[in-house]
């Protein structure tokens, strides 16, 4: 009998791919892909105010972005795969206008001179898929700022300035772009 239950037991070991009744069994081997452009978030409190951003960020790798693979003067949605959204839950004076409290799209237009900035009603969106101009909250013009260093991923950042003012940055590759606000009491 011992040798019985032996020869189970090696005939088990050699033939991993049957169930206990015979049938065969997929093996599967689960590899992890490195995701390429990381879903991410950042959010602080600037006075009264919580502003919130969420976005996809994409690495250079070895690319040219901002005049290659993503062409100057067009609508580009900030980040990859889903538009970036931005939400305060108090109203913001940004570039002398106000942006009311709500969750916005935020798009750019990159060009070398000068970037538009855009907060757009529709954050609720694959890519640019479905942005129009029409749903614009605001939009406004920002100097870019060019570094040696790269910044591999898209960051965001914000920033408090004072106890009502802040500063959101977004960095890419050798670029930022950044803009003031104040929290409107």
């Amino acid at each position: 009998m011992s040798l019985v239950i032996n020869s189970c037991k090696e005939e088990k070991k050699d033939n991993d791919l049957q169930d206990h009744k015979g049938h065969s069994k997929e093996k599967t081997e689960t590899t992890k892909k490195k995701v390429l452009s990381p879903h991410t978030s950042t959010m602080a409190m600037v006075g009264d105010a919580h502003i919130h951003i969420d976005y996809s960020s994409p690495g250079v790798r070895n690319r040219i972005i901002f005049g290659g693979l993503l062409a100057y003067d067009m609508v580009w949605q900030a980040g990859a795969h889903n538009a970036t959204w931005i939400e305060t839950n108090k109203d913001l004076t940004i570039d002398g206008k106000t942006l009311p409290r709500g969750k916005y799209g935020f798009f750019t237009i990159p060009s070398k001179e000068e970037w538009t900035l855009i907060f757009n009603s529709n954050w609720d969106q694959h890519g640019k898929d479905e942005y129009s101009e029409e749903e614009d909250v605001l939009r406004f013009k920002v100097k870019p700022k060019l570094t040696e260093n790269i910044q591999e991923h898209l960051e965001y950042k914000i920033e408090k300035i004072s106890k009502n003012q802040g500063a959101i940055s977004l960095s890419w590759e050798k670029v930022t772009v950044s803009f003031t606000f104040k929290v409107n009491q």
